[in-house]
């Protein structure tokens, strides 16, 4: 809406416009009028539609061609004032002023005019028989105000209609000609009903209608109230109420009820709390909320964000299968402009057996989205309604912003739950693969995507100590030379080589000493196709060398070439250590060969388990009598021991991880 309001009064000399202005200003009509009325405004708190302004008398005598046209660039709305009693006055309202301002207006930007016939007091019939015509061949003509400035008829009433033709005008709503609404703002409307529509039955039952009512004017209908509007559209559209709810038919009808009686300012009401500027284009005030993100923090959705995209998957799912079949996510985008999923997006996250996007692949999306690019996550909340069904300021209160990273690593913690991975590797060594291994996809389910719709991004969630975390990860291109400030900024990095390729490994070796060396960014080295025989990797040490001689946990074997999903534990190992990345985890040691591997191994098998359990029982069943049990020396005696033997294995395995 407007800030202010822009009153320019026009038409021939001495039909009264300055007295107009200045019966209005002083209530009582002037005995003394000057050519002209200095221009006045009039504060919000004064009119009807709490907006300030501005009214500006035209006088041909004291004014220039140049002086007027000028004001007519800068009116908001024009009145042609002509006096009842004078024909020559109405005859130039079409033969001199709406051509004159036609010219000096903008065609896409038209200014809405008023016709204003004064001296009403000096007759007693009305001018409005020679005036209809004229309205009906110009379309911005808002209305037409009969008029007294001598005995104040119709004054107030006369600014009023001038206001509310610039806060409410009928021009973008309605057509005179064909008598129906426009079709930006058939669209718009439609898109506020399937937004309301909160089961997506294509009805606004009573609870959807009052949710709507109370949404764009504080109050609830009464039953009593609720009943009538229905009746009214029953009457006049047979297939605008079903099942004793308000159809979309139905729902457009009783807006285009509301222009023709004058009331557009219902519709506009309707309109600019869904988010509508005056060219029913989404605001973009509305569409992108301010959000401050400082450096080095991230965007995340939180709790009430979540509960209202779940609420929207489910009044989509219509079959209640926990994923989006084609038309169910062209139906959950309708509300859109265009379409902001892609082919690519059924390769970023999981999908069922169909292809379709799952429940969990769907907030991984909008998860992604929030995280890479949440402008774009706002202005998507925005057609979505959020602020509106959410019952929220704007988009932004669905928005975390993280604490800064370095903060994180000070305290050893974090609450955030998206942590990113940025996967390097070169040409041909399993990125890809790695990426849509993690989506539950084996080699055979990856040989069916298509190269057009490949993503470099795959994003799902797993669990860190029970705790539910989305892992993202990114597949960068493998260009060295030049990499971005976005390939490096990371919470973990994996980098990846081919066992099968003897060249592939150095690779991975260059990218970590160019860029990651002197890094806090935790790094991991990847054999990925462990599935294939081992080559000896063309490089100075090995890969386990590599990872002993810059403190990097072993490499961790990995392939997609299985029958069913790949395991999905190196995917937990790298969300592990992202979360904790000030924590040396040597547990993900897998070589089977070191020191630790071996003891780790002879500590869990089978034997060793056997043998503890049996000791335990003949210790318990032979050696403690019920007296003992009872005796608080025996209890002292078992905590030494207990914290001796304690002691003993911590210090023997310090001394196993220093061996290594």
């Amino acid at each position: 809406m407007r800030k202010d309001v822009r009153i320019l009064l026009v038409g021939e000399p001495k039909v009264g416009k300055t007295s107009l202005i200045m019966s209005l200003v002083s209530e009582e009509f002037p005995s003394v009028v000057p050519y002209r009325a200095e221009e006045i405004t009039i504060p919000a708190d004064v009119t009807p539609e709490r907006v300030p302004t501005h009214i500006v008398d035209y006088s041909e005598a004291e004014q220039t061609d140049e002086q007027l046209f000028q004001e007519i660039t800068k009116a908001n709305v024009i009145c042609i004032v002509y006096s009842v009693n004078n024909k020559t006055s109405i005859e130039k309202v079409t033969s001199h002023w709406i051509p004159l301002i036609t010219e000096n207006t903008d065609k896409d930007s038209r200014v809405p005019l008023i016709l204003v016939g004064n001296k009403s007091d000096l007759v007693e019939h009305s001018s409005m028989d020679t005036i209809l015509p004229i309205m009906n061949r110009h379309s911005e003509i808002e209305t037409c105000v009969e008029c007294s400035a001598k005995n104040l008829k119709n004054i107030s009433e006369l600014f009023y209609y001038a206001q509310k033709a610039v806060l409410h005008p009928t021009g973008p709503l309605y057509c005179p000609e064909r008598k129906d609404m426009k079709p930006l703002c058939v669209k718009a409307l439609t898109r506020i009903f399937k937004v309301s529509d909160l089961d997506n039955d294509g009805i606004l039952n009573d609870h959807e209608l009052n949710f709507f009512q109370r949404t764009c004017f504080n109050a609830p209908l009464e039953s009593q109230a609720l009943e009538d509007v229905k009746n009214v559209v029953r009457k006049n559209m047979g297939d605008g109420v079903c099942d004793n709810g308000l159809t979309l038919k139905g729902f457009l009808f009783l807006h285009t009820l509301f222009i023709q009686r004058g009331r557009h300012e219902t519709t506009w009401t309707v309109l600019r709390r869904f988010g509508y500027d005056d060219d029913l284009e989404l605001n973009q005030d509305y569409l992108f909320p301010p959000l401050k993100l400082p450096a080095d923090s991230t965007t995340e959705l939180n709790h009430k964000a979540y509960l209202f995209l779940q609420s929207v998957f489910d009044k989509h799912d219509k079959d209640r299968d926990c994923a989006l079949s084609p038309e169910e996510t062209r139906d959950l985008f309708d509300v859109f402009p265009y379409m902001p999923w892609g082919p690519d997006v059924y390769n970023t996250v999981c999908t069922n057996d169909q292809g379709w996007i799952t429940y969990q692949g769907y907030l991984s999306q909008w998860t992604l989205t929030t995280y890479l690019d949440v402008q774009r996550c706002l202005e998507y909340l925005g057609y979505l309604g959020y602020s509106i069904i959410a019952e929220q300021e704007s988009q932004a209160s669905g928005i975390t912003v993280t604490r800064a990273k370095k903060i994180d690593l000070q305290k050893k913690q974090t609450q955030r739950s998206v942590f990113r991975c940025n996967v390097f590797g070169d040409v041909g060594s399993g990125k890809s693969g790695f990426l849509q291994a993690f989506l539950g996809r084996n080699l055979m389910r990856q040989k069916a995507i298509s190269e057009e719709h490949r993503s470099y991004y795959a994003i799902s969630t797993t669990y860190v100590y029970g705790q539910e975390k989305y892992l993202l990860l990114h597949e960068v291109f493998p260009d060295f030379d030049y990499l971005s400030d976005s390939d490096l900024a990371c919470d973990i990095v994996a980098l990846v080589y081919d066992v099968g390729n003897p060249y592939s490994f150095e690779y991975c070796a260059k990218v970590f000493k160019q860029y990651f060396v002197d890094s806090k960014i935790p790094c991991m080295m990847i054999a990925a196709k462990s599935d294939q025989p081992e080559m000896k990797q063309m490089y100075g040490c090995s890969p386990l060398e590599f990872c002993r001689k810059h403190k990097m946990p072993p490499p961790q074997s990995f392939t997609c070439n299985t029958a069913a999903a790949p395991s999905r534990d190196i995917f937990t190992k790298l969300a592990t250590v992202a979360m904790y990345p000030h924590a040396r985890l040597r547990c993900m040691c897998t070589c089977n060969r070191c020191t630790f591997c071996l003891c780790q191994n002879f500590l869990n098998s089978e034997l060793l388990q056997t043998v503890r359990a049996k000791l335990y029982a003949v210790v318990l069943r032979r050696h403690v009598s019920q007296a003992d049990l009872k005796n608080s020396t025996f209890w002292l005696r078992a905590g030494v021991g207990a914290s001796v033997c304690a002691v003993l294995g911590f210090a023997m395995y310090r001394v196993l991880l220093k061996s290594r």
